[in-house]
């Protein structure tokens, strides 16, 4: 009789065990010769040498199964226990979108046409624009790129920015130190990540200079190398902004620009430079723009329809300011 410890990486307890431990019983109860227990992120096994090897390969399809299933069938997770393992696993499994397990084994997929548009075309190079309006995904998609990038050593640090243009708030009446006014602004970048990396190994990131967030001003004078950077809210830079940024590509980077050309927040919209950037730079080979739409937004059902009577209203507002030049 031996003993061995199992250690669950990459998947959340609770999905796997159900609620009260339900699905753990039935486990315990598929193998009689072993005691299994568990004790937090850890699974402890004693019996003979041959009926753990057999657990040990049953419990790795579940884990599988786990990770590539948003919601487990009950029917399905039987099969697996009662050796039927494959065919369950090839029928739930999405080829080519999982691109990482964030905190507790959350499965990150790219879920829309557009999102797994931007994956393949960062595959293919190395400076892409995702263009789009709000709750498309651009953001959270291009990050689990960077963090999926930072786990396979492709690259040994992510750079994530943004303009600080103030949305008709201002800056200097936030409380706090420089850092404390700026964060609100950042804080979208802080979430996606707080999804996809545990907090303390994020607070490592953070601490060593891995994993950076600054705005896009004290990107000035740098070379970006051996990175993986974004720069969100492109919409909000100006062209001199968006030059100085693209510019600073070193070797091994891989640059991802996000914006939404509805929001600009600058005093004019001739302003913004990822207007202009996107004119000039659209036929240039190896760099790639991909346009998100209504059809990719994953927030609450609602707020399609909402991005569609705005957008439905600046069209009639554009139209009615071309009648009114065109009849002076």
């Amino acid at each position: 009789m031996i003993e061995k410890k199992i250690y669950l990486e990459g998947v959340d307890p609770l999905k796997l065990f159900g609620i009260n431990n339900v699905r753990f019983d039935r486990i315990k109860k598929s193998f009689p010769k072993i005691k299994i227990v568990s004790r937090g992120s850890e699974i402890i096994l004693k019996g003979e040498a041959a009926e753990i090897l057999h657990f040990e390969k049953t419990f790795e399809l579940l884990i599988d199964y786990i990770q590539h299933t948003d919601s487990p069938d009950e029917q399905e997770f039987e099969e697996l226990l009662q050796g039927n393992g494959k065919v369950v696993l090839e029928n739930n499994k999405v080829q080519g979108d999982v691109l990482l397990y964030g905190d507790g084994g959350k499965p990150i997929r790219a879920k829309t046409v557009n999102q797994k548009a931007l994956v393949k075309s960062c595959d293919e190079t190395d400076l892409m624009f995702a263009i789009g309006p709000a709750g498309t995904g651009k953001t959270y998609t291009a990050i689990a790129l960077a963090v999926r990038a930072l786990k396979q050593q492709r690259v040994k640090r992510i750079i994530l920015t943004r303009p600080a243009v103030e949305a008709g708030e201002k800056l200097g009446f936030l409380p706090g130190d420089f850092k404390e006014k700026l964060d609100p602004y950042l804080q979208p970048l802080y979430d996606a990540l707080d999804d996809m990396i545990p907090s303390k190994k994020l607070r490592g990131f953070l601490e060593d200079n891995t994993i950076q967030i600054a705005p896009l001003a004290f990107m000035r004078g740098r070379t970006l190398d051996n990175a993986f950077v974004i720069l969100d809210e492109a919409q909000n830079a100006t062209a001199m902004q968006l030059k100085m940024f693209l510019t600073r590509m070193g070797k091994n980077a891989t640059f991802i620009i996000t914006g939404d050309l509805t929001q600009i927040d600058l005093p004019s919209r001739r302003d913004s430079g990822l207007l202009r950037a996107i004119g000039m730079l659209e036929k240039i080979e190896g760099i790639a723009i991909v346009y998100f739409d209504a059809r990719d937004i994953v927030r609450h059902k609602l707020v399609k329809q909402i991005v569609k009577a705005y957008d439905e209203e600046q069209k009639k507002e554009g139209l009615d300011s071309s009648d009114k030049s065109t009849n002076q």
